[in-house]
């Protein structure tokens, strides 16, 4: 290009302040004089949009040196990254929904392991080289070292009394295990005789780190009375993981009639574990009775009120061979309870609230229920 020569041109010129020392030097500067560089004719020279383009591009670098990065990039950063982030976001919400609902469905496999009888640990040994040691220290003081027949016969003593000392160690220790077993043996028989104190007692024991509160009201021979506090319908997720039919991922409403299914099968699980639990930490309980609650918000004095959602009875006979890996809770409910008491809604399946004005029993356990407790650990 014709600048560029202008530039070999400039690139040959000799260095002003040096005179030339021949004819062809003088001729070679006075074309330097002649040819200087100059802006203004090389963007003259160019071709028609090459100015357009060289302005745009000097323009685009003081705006880059300014804000850090060209706007055209910043534009299409925002463009491609947007989607990007929330495609993430709804996928991370989509395996969120996925657990949760998967969670509702396996609840009831839990297993429980069953109560064995207690044993006490075997008492610890007696540290006889301590005690040797102790007994060797008082009888050789005040015996100096050079007195050999005295000291041996001071070590001979000594042995003999720490002998003894352990020896009554050892009783003592296994007398303080056989007491200690003795009342664990007691505990159990009292177990498996169905004491109302001991089997409210375990069975408290066992409820308090459980997810849905649950507590025993009363035992009645070898059946216990229980309750335990369900989720309301709101903690239901109101969305699922879906596909559009183009196959991209979608977070889909549940019918109506799927979240009441969710929510029953929520209920009847808490129903199942609760009974699972107590027939394991009981091995005695013939029978469980059981009574589903569910907080209804507070009266016009703040106390804590609940609506029945579920009451039925299970025998310990009638649970064992479930294929519990492989039926719904709700159906396990259905086929295995003896006694059962629930009210769905015809259009949509969704439990409401059992009327008691029929249900003394189910009226009577409640009114020995400490309601404020059980809601306060939910």
């Amino acid at each position: 290009m014709r600048h560029g020569l202008l530039f070999q041109d400039r690139a040959r010129r000799p260095n002003p302040g040096v005179e030339p020392r021949c004819a062809d030097e003088r001729r070679a500067a006075d074309r330097s004089r002649t040819c200087r560089w100059r802006p203004d004719r090389i963007l003259n020279r160019r071709r028609p949009g090459e100015l357009l383009r060289f302005v745009v591009r000097r323009i685009s670098s003081a705006i880059v040196e300014r804000v850090g990065r060209p706007f055209s990039n910043r534009r299409s950063v925002t463009a491609r990254g947007g989607p990007g982030v929330a495609q993430a976001a709804k996928q991370q919400a989509a395996a969120e929904l996925q657990t949760a609902l998967q969670e509702i469905l396996n609840l009831h496999r839990q297993n429980f392991e069953t109560s064995t009888p207690p044993q006490s640990p075997p008492p610890p040994a007696v540290d006889a080289a301590s005690v040797i040691a102790n007994h060797e220290a008082r009888a050789l003081a005040g015996i100096g070292r050079f007195k050999r027949a005295e000291r041996k016969q001071a070590r001979e003593s000594a042995a003999a009394y720490a002998q003894q000392e352990i020896t009554q160690r050892e009783a003592q220790r296994k007398q303080v295990w056989r007491q200690t077993q003795d009342q664990m043996n007691l505990w159990w028989s009292a177990l498996l005789r169905n004491d109302p104190e001991v089997v409210l007692s375990v069975l408290g024991e066992a409820f308090e780190d459980n997810e849905a509160p649950a507590a025993a009201v009363g035992v009645d021979g070898s059946e216990v009375a229980l309750v335990v506090l369900a989720p309301s319908i709101e903690m239901i997720p109101e969305r699922k993981p879906d596909q559009t039919p183009a196959g991209n991922l979608t977070l889909k409403k549940l019918t109506k009639s799927e979240r009441a299914s969710f929510h029953s099968t929520a209920v009847a699980s808490y129903v199942l574990i609760t009974v699972k639990e107590a027939l394991a930490v009981a091995p005695a309980l013939f029978a469980c009775r059981i009574v589903a609650l569910q907080h209804a918000g507070n009266d016009a004095y703040g106390q804590p009120r609940v609506d029945v959602l579920m009451a039925a009875r299970f025998e310990r006979g009638r649970l064992q061979g479930v294929h519990w890996n492989t039926t719904a809770a709700v159906r396990i409910v259905s086929d295995t309870a003896t006694e059962l008491v629930a009210n769905f809604r015809r259009t949509t399946g969704e439990m409401q609230p059992v009327s008691l004005e029929r249900e003394p029993e189910i009226s009577g356990l409640l009114r020995q229920l400490e309601v404020e407790d059980l809601v306060a650990r939910s």
